[in-house]
């Protein structure tokens, strides 16, 4: 699948799903989808996505290096945009914050789904996830949902991912 296919078709599913574009952007990420939702396990959540081509990189594709360096600075995007403090001025909680920043690559090496593996997703309050989509093989590697501790986050991560990048 051509990467301007796969963003044309990740724009619909996020329009579906009610994912809004956030137009106030920044720099680093050109397009970036919000939504806020009530999840039955996590409570509020405030989510974050974007979804970067191979195309766009500032090299000739994406390697472990940039996946690492690329979902820490979107980290930092989620970490901004999202109240930090424990809980808000009007008494309520603070959502928990989820990021989802997408490579989509023709057929990506083990290195580089060893470095979407192996990133810390929990880190400073926020839970950032990257994934990595084959545009030759039109498949989509998401983070494997544990067995036990930590399930609810890495559960909605796979829903997530399905609803949004799985095309």
């Amino acid at each position: 699948m051509d990467i301007s296919d796969y963003r044309d078709a990740v724009a619909a599913n996020r329009r579906a799903h009610g994912f809004e574009a956030v137009e106030a952007g920044t720099d680093a990420f050109e397009r970036l989808w919000a939504a806020r939702e009530t999840d039955d396990t996590l409570g509020d959540v405030a989510v974050l996505a974007t979804l970067v081509g191979a195309d766009e990189s500032e090299t000739d594709g994406v390697d472990a290096e940039t996946l690492v360096g690329v979902a820490a600075s979107f980290r930092e995007v989620l970490a901004d945009r999202i109240d930090p403090r424990p809980g808000r001025a009007d008494g309520g909680e603070a959502p928990t914050p989820i990021g989802y920043v997408t490579f989509a690559v023709p057929d990506p090496d083990a290195s580089l789904l060893d470095a979407m593996s192996g990133f810390t997703v929990a880190k400073r309050r926020t839970n950032v996830f990257p994934l990595v989509y084959d545009t030759r093989a039109e498949r989509l590697h998401r983070h494997e949902v544990p067995r036990l501790k930590g399930r609810g986050i890495y559960r909605r991560q796979a829903d997530d991912a399905e609803r949004l990048y799985d095309v």
